[in-house]
Order: C-alpha cells, then sequence, then structure tokens
C-alpha cells in the first residue's frame, strides 16, 4: 500500500512530464491505473497540489469536467497561455506578442491582466496544417 506522500509525488511527476497538457481525473487515473492509485486518491492529492498551488484548474468552452495541468513556478505563472482546443496542447505566448496584448488591453480598457491565470483558446499550428 502506497503512502499518500508517495502517491502525490507519482501524480506531480506525471503532471511534470506533461506540462503542455490538461487532464481530467478520469485521464489522470487512466494514466496511472499501473501505480494503483485509485480515484479518491486523485482527487484528494489533485486538492493538495492545487492548494500548494503546484498545479492548476481548468475549464474548456463545452466541457463540464475539471482539467488540471502542472504549474511551473518560474515559467508558468508569468506567461499568458495557449490552449488547442484540438489536440490540448498548452504553449506560452512569448515576448513582444505578450507584452503587447498585454498593454493594449490595459491602455484600451483598463484591465489588468493576470497573465499566469489567462488562458486564450485556440487551434494550434499543427492542428491547423
Amino acid at each position: 500500500m502506497m503512502y499518500k506522500t508517495e502517491q502525490r509525488n507519482i501524480l506531480l511527476s506525471f503532471l511534470k512530464e506533461n506540462p503542455d497538457h490538461m487532464f481530467s481525473v478520469r485521464q489522470i487515473e487512466e494514466a496511472l491505473s499501473e501505480k494503483n492509485i485509485s480515484r479518491s486518491a486523485v482527487y484528494r492529492n489533485i486538492a493538495e497540489l492545487e492548494a500548494a498551488q503546484k498545479i492548476k484548474r481548468c475549464t474548456k468552452n463545452g466541457c463540464r469536467e475539471a482539467l488540471f495541468q502542472y504549474y511551473d513556478s518560474t515559467s508558468c505563472r508569468t506567461h499568458i497561455h495557449l490552449s488547442c482546443k484540438n489536440c490540448g496542447k498548452i504553449f506560452h505566448l512569448e515576448g513582444k506578442a505578450a507584452d503587447n496584448f498585454v498593454s493594449e488591453v490595459e491602455q484600451s480598457d483598463g484591465f489588468e491582466i493576470s497573465r499566469g491565470e489567462t488562458v486564450i483558446v485556440g487551434v494550434c499550428r499543427d492542428c491547423r496544417q
């Protein structure tokens, strides 16, 4: 039998290995099925990791299920994210494009964007080809 800490480490390792994807609890449970981690253990550890700001909860348009993604403190918290609605990959909006977008919204609407919490949904280059 695994200890709760070991289950949490396995779950966090899985999410760290897939930082450009968001997963539902069901998908996480399936991916970790060989590790004998139950759905209740996934839910419990997801809650703890979310509270510790190691992962973040997201939703996709048209989907009721919560999705979870590894939240790297050094890069994700300072980037706007682009989410492909076809393949599920997550990308960082980099450099001047992000700065220009944030500046334009702040100047035109007076709205301050929280970069690390912002997700723009669309279709990535690979899926469009």
